[in-house]
């Protein structure tokens, strides 16, 4: 399944950025929510565990996140997620690279039409899978933002692409609003050069520009106002200004220009 060695990939990738930092560097705060590169790390390391219970312990897992979104109910996730990950630091990193690479290659092997369990309705392991790898994505690109460091694209950003597309319809929907009988025409440009097309030709609502930009705006890491993305059509624009790829309550994408690489000194 491409989606876990892509997953994989997304990573390894944070994961360089993270080896040798200092303990002042894991306490730093990011522009997501102020959390630290420490909650980006547990938030990750927690969800990824829970995704991989779902395969391998379906049964533990059932009552394990009735339990979870119970205390959420009364807590933060933020205090859920810290309290249940002990480790910090390099000792994060570490526990969260073993991890990964594990299941990363048990997912590999799998039937991408698997059925799992999550916090909502089943999805397939290709669709849980890519989920994975877009919050590595999104939430990795807050501390590249936070450490100054200008990330380069690569062509498997397409899994977040294609998730942002197929969540068209639940963008509106999670925001209260009527659900367009259409998705926009899309055509984007991979980091690779090569062309992206969604939608039918002719609609009147488009959306052409930059792939990476695309991903920023649905996984709500940019601004749709930061970005050279051409919108055009009411349907187009009422998206990317609600536009939400990811589970969970309705979020309101960040503010213009509160996104961007830090310069540090």
């Amino acid at each position: 399944m491409e989606q876990a060695s892509d997953f994989l990939a997304e990573s390894e990738a944070l994961s360089a950025l993270l080896k040798g930092r200092m303990e002042a560097d894991w306490n730093r705060s990011t522009q997501f929510k102020n959390w630290t590169v420490n909650d980006v790390l547990v938030h990750l390391y927690f969800w990824n565990r829970a995704a991989d219970q779902s395969l391998t312990d379906p049964d533990l897992f059932e009552p394990f996140i009735v339990e979870v979104l119970d205390e959420m109910q009364t807590s933060t996730m933020r205090a859920m997620e810290n309290a249940r990950v002990a480790e910090r630091g390099t000792d994060l990193l570490n526990a969260w690279q073993s991890q990964y690479r594990v299941m990363a290659e048990r997912w590999s092997r799998l039937d991408p039409k698997t059925r799992v369990k999550w916090a909502g309705p089943e999805m397939s392991v290709r669709s849980s899978i890519t989920a994975r790898q877009m919050e590595t994505w999104a939430h990795g690109q807050a501390v590249y933002d936070a450490f100054g460091i200008e990330r380069e694209p690569e062509d498997r950003i397409r899994n977040i692409v294609v998730l942002g597309v197929n969540t068209f319809g639940w963008s509106f929907k999670v925001h209260g609003f009527d659900v367009p009988e259409a998705l926009p025409q899309v055509q984007l440009t991979a980091p690779s050069g090569a062309v992206w097309e969604f939608g039918e030709s002719g609609n009147p609502n488009r959306i052409e520009g930059s792939a990476l930009e695309f991903a920023q705006v649905v996984a709500q890491t940019r601004n749709i106002a930061d970005t050279g993305l051409w919108v055009d059509g009411p349907v187009a624009a009422k998206w990317m200004e609600s536009a939400q790829c990811f589970a969970g309550p309705p979020e309101t994408p960040p503010q213009p220009g509160s996104r961007q690489v830090e310069k540090c000194t």
